[in-house]
């Protein structure tokens, strides 16, 4: 299976982190789950580092802390129908690929790519939350 290179609004698999269970001292996902690719940057000595955000069937608490996806995405992307909301309150960072990174099941590691519409309102809605409440991040170890 070859590995897609990293890009802004792709959406992949990844066994996600909660900052909860970081908190709780967990080190791993519990559950693989579509995330999106919110930055990809390349360093110096050429390693990729990505930040992605959670995609989840539960409704966040407030509003802002989520995106919902319009249920023409998902069926293009292959998700499931259920409603979805992308997270914008917390994000996971990681080297490229890292361990977590997972196959979505049809012999491939990504679904494919948010429209940009919708990616652009993640981001301002990452940005916004940013800045009126802080974003946890989680940096995951190699």
């Amino acid at each position: 299976m070859p590995l897609p290179q990293p890009a802004r609004g792709l959406v992949i698999s990844y066994a996600y982190l909660w900052h909860t269970e970081h908190r709780l001292g967990q080190e791993s996902g519990r559950k693989d789950r579509p995330c999106v690719i919110i930055l990809a940057v390349e360093g110096a000595g050429g390693e990729r580092r990505v930040t992605i955000a959670p995609i989840t069937h539960v409704e966040p608490l407030s509003p802002e802390a989520g995106i919902e996806i319009p249920l023409p995405t998902k069926r293009r992307l292959g998700l499931d129908e259920a409603r979805s909301w992308i997270v914008v309150s917390e994000v996971n960072r990681f080297a490229w690929p890292g361990p977590d990174l997972r196959p979505t099941g049809n012999e491939r590691f990504a679904y494919g790519y948010l429209p940009p519409a919708l990616f652009q309102q993640v981001q301002q809605h990452l940005a916004r939350y940013l800045t009126a409440k802080g974003l946890s991040v989680v940096v995951r170890t190699e």
